[in-house]
């Protein structure tokens, strides 16, 4: 089984700024605001680079450690996905996350962008009760704070 799941949110931010905090791993500074621990496993912020994700306790899921697939500095596109733990652990086969920056269309001053988050997963057939764990809360959360930083650091 096969799903996605995708939130889009204004930022009211020139698109290359918010790309400079979506587009690295500064942005695993703001979400340690909402999870237990977060740690580079491997890497510098580029493709290949592994962040182990740990939960507060009582979250559903104890940990996870995702892998950067793809970061495209033109398009302002990074992709991860998830090879330990999480939701691997409940029958998923692929849980990536993509992160869009992209230009406000109606704003033709440039002073702001959108900020696109999409889910990709797949469930094996014997765990498809199993995908209702696939949720973007979590993200949408993290562009709040995202987004509060952003407009904080102008």
């Amino acid at each position: 089984m096969f799903g996605t799941l995708s939130e889009e949110v204004e930022v009211k931010v020139p698109a290359d700024k918010a790309w400079d905090l979506y587009g690295s791993i500064k942005l695993g500074d703001i979400a340690k605001q909402i999870l237990d621990n977060l740690e580079v496993v491997e890497g510098d912020g580029g493709v290949g680079t592994i962040i182990k994700v740990t939960f507060k306790p009582g979250s559903g899921i104890s940990y996870y450690k995702e892998k950067y697939t793809m970061i495209d500095d033109e398009k302002k596109v990074r992709e991860a996905e998830i090879i330990e733990g999480g939701h691997l652990d409940f029958g998923f086969t692929l849980y990536r996350v993509r992160i869009e920056v992209k230009d406000n269309p109606n704003d033709e001053m440039g002073s702001s962008c959108l900020v696109k988050t999409t889910i990709e997963y797949e469930v094996k057939q014997e765990a498809k009760d199993n995908a209702k764990l696939a949720t973007i809360e979590p993200f949408v959360v993290l562009m709040k704070l995202a987004n509060e930083h952003l407009l904080s650091s102008s």
